[in-house]
């Protein structure tokens, strides 16, 4: 069952399996998390099995076959065996291209469980209900949050039931924290970390420094001598004061807790900060430095004659009535018979105030006229508006595909300055950020140039989201150069490469939108609702609700029995006949019922576990 041009269906016959159809970044994390954390049997569809991530894909131990199809037809579903298949995942091409699909495969098998990646949400949404069982997310939306607050210097947030939940790290970590979600962070080797450790009951904390202390204090060795030689206090006694404890011992790394917050942090950008930097950067888009010149020095003559006008007539509303009119050349001037008769306006200051605002006001009509004639063709040549000779405080986003789309958008919405890069003026992301009115610098040129067209030494932030490591770490490192203080933060596929960078820069962070992504993509392919994804630098956290319904593996259990160290902390639940969401659920021997929800935090093979529970019906 081979062809020229194809890659080897599976031999034998295959059943269970699960299809990822996609060989870029996102299919092969997502692959990783399907064999790795949940252990079943892959099916993989490619175009072509040389290019992207293709190869490696083929190295993985777990995965079944991988078949290689230029398009995704039916005879490349029925390749794969998609009537026997209980997920497929759809996470390359087109929205049209994998809704087409998603629609064929349900025709094949209508019980398979279907992920596609889209793009545009609210398609996604409206395609979610032509599906018996599926879902569409998008990568991007997943990741971008991430990349936005690391821009920032501030954690990425999740929404649950009104609270949004976030990482803090070490003097940020307040007392209301929810648990303790990592330690041993060591920035240098990010491979230290320990995610979700053993947390200890209330009362351990209080039990340790009782067997401590005791009734008389701290024991501790004196100085050149053993417990009771003596030498460390008369009659032989013992030394009550506290020592320092080695270094190793108090050194253990930084720790990281998940906190939650009433209302999603912001960025504290003041509305006077705002409406200056739109007035100034609107004015400086409009108009050139040699025209924005003349319209100063016209404004402050304007301004000027006015204040000689008011202070002659002591009249505040007759002195904007005859400016105006100046201004628009309807002025009546005084004649000389009036003049010698005593009946005019009088006075030669008063009538040279008048002179120069109805010149100001000839000065102003051809150069509004200008500016909108401008405006106006280049809003019909489509033309990208590039940023001000003003911009400042700004965040620089490199590269417009659909993260770089996402983040843009993101940091606006957020009223946070954003300036765009983009290399390809066919990129689809051009226009979506034209219609926010954000600047985008286009052209192939160095880096160097194009960053300091994006006014790189004003900037607060440059993230570099291309889909190439190697363009990215050259954007950061050229920033870097060009701006010693801006922060970088870096789109990476590769963990070694992103540990070296770590370990090399300052104020920098790096994220992956696969790693960002896959965990959500997994656990939708496996049914389970994540309502997010935060960072605990290169590591993911997922945060996910679980309904218990009648027949699942949840019922009867209760939270030691849900709960393991290095994998899954319940941290909220939900009484089947309570609306409200308890936040750390105190009652830990209470079994869960049908009807029951609960909020817990996940590595990606703590929430692989629960679902092996989740599956386990009767």
């Amino acid at each position: 069952m081979t062809s020229e041009g194809w890659g080897t269906p599976p031999v034998e016959p295959i059943s269970q399996h699960y299809i990822v159809c996609g060989g870029n970044a996102l299919a092969h994390r997502l692959i990783l998390e399907l064999v790795e954390h949940y252990e079943v049997p892959v099916v993989v569809l490619v175009a072509d099995r040389s290019r992207d991530h293709a190869p490696q894909i083929e190295q993985l131990s777990g995965v079944a076959a991988v078949v290689e199809y230029s398009s995704i037809t039916d005879e490349a579903l029925r390749a794969v065996s998609i009537e026997t298949a209980r997920g497929l995942a759809l996470v390359e091409g087109s929205d049209q291209e994998n809704i087409h699909t998603a629609l064929s495969a349900q025709g094949h098998n209508p019980d398979i469980r279907i992920v596609l990646r889209m793009f545009n949400q609210r398609l996604g949404e409206n395609i979610e209900r032509l599906l018996r069982n599926g879902a569409a997310l998008s990568g991007s939306a997943t990741a971008a949050p991430a990349f936005a607050a690391a821009a920032l210097g501030r954690p990425n947030s999740v929404e649950v039931g009104g609270r949004f939940l976030h990482i803090a790290f070490d003097d940020a970590i307040t007392s209301d924290r929810i648990c303790i979600v990592a330690d041993h962070i060591d920035r240098q080797d990010l491979s230290k970390i320990r995610l979700m450790p053993e947390q200890e009951g209330g009362s351990a904390e209080f039990v340790r420094l009782a067997s401590e202390f005791g009734d008389d204090g701290p024991v501790r060795v004196g100085s050149g001598g053993g417990v009771g030689s003596g030498s460390g206090s008369a009659g032989g006694g013992v030394r009550h004061d506290v020592e320092p404890l080695p270094e190793a011992v108090a050194e253990t790394g930084g720790v990281a807790a998940l906190q939650a917050l009433p209302i999603e942090p912001r960025e504290p950008i003041s509305w006077a900060r705002r409406l200056r930097w739109r007035v100034l950067d609107t004015a400086r888009f409009f108009t050139s430095a040699r025209l924005r010149l003349v319209l100063l020095t016209a404004f402050a003559l304007v301004l000027m004659s006015f204040a000689v006008l008011w202070y002659l007539s002591r009249d505040f509303g007759w002195t904007v009535y005859i400016s105006l009119l100046d201004l628009a050349g309807a002025a009546q001037p005084d004649q000389p018979a009036d003049i010698a008769a005593g009946t005019g306006t009088g006075g030669g200051w008063q009538r040279a105030a008048q002179v120069v605002i109805t010149l100001c006001g000839i000065t102003f009509a051809p150069v509004a006229t200008a500016i909108v004639v401008e405006v106006l063709a280049s809003g019909r040549r489509g033309l990208p508006r590039n940023p001000s000779a003003g911009t400042r405080d700004h965040v620089i986003v490199v590269g417009l595909g659909n993260v770089g789309t996402r983040v843009a958008a993101q940091l606006h919405e957020l009223g946070v300055p954003v300036v765009c890069m983009e290399r390809d003026p066919q990129a689809r992301g051009i226009a979506a950020v034209r219609a926010l009115g954000i600047p985008v610098v286009l052209g192939d040129g160095p880096f160097e140039e194009q960053l300091r067209r994006a006014r790189l030494k004003h900037s607060r932030a440059v993230v570099a989201v291309s889909g190439d490591d190697a363009t990215n770490l050259e954007a950061a490192l050229e920033a870097r150069h060009g701006n010693p203080e801006v922060r970088v933060v870096v789109r990476l596929f590769d963990d070694n490469f992103a540990g070296h960078f770590y370990a090399t820069l300052d104020n920098a962070a790096s994220r992956s939108v696969s790693y960002l992504a896959a965990p959500a993509f997994a656990a939708a392919l496996m049914g389970r609702e994540v309502r997010g994804t935060l960072s605990v630098l290169r590591h993911v956290l997922l945060i996910a609700e679980l309904t218990v319904e009648d027949g699942s593996g949840l019922i009867g259990m209760n939270r030691h029995d849900l709960e393991d160290p290095g994998g899954v902390r319940v941290i909220a639940a939900r009484v089947a006949r309570s609306p409200h969401l308890q936040w750390n659920y105190a009652d830990r021997t209470r079994r869960l019922g049908p009807g029951d929800r609960i909020v817990v935090a996940a590595t990606r093979s703590g929430l692989a576990r629960l679902n092996t529970v989740l599956a386990d019906e009767g």
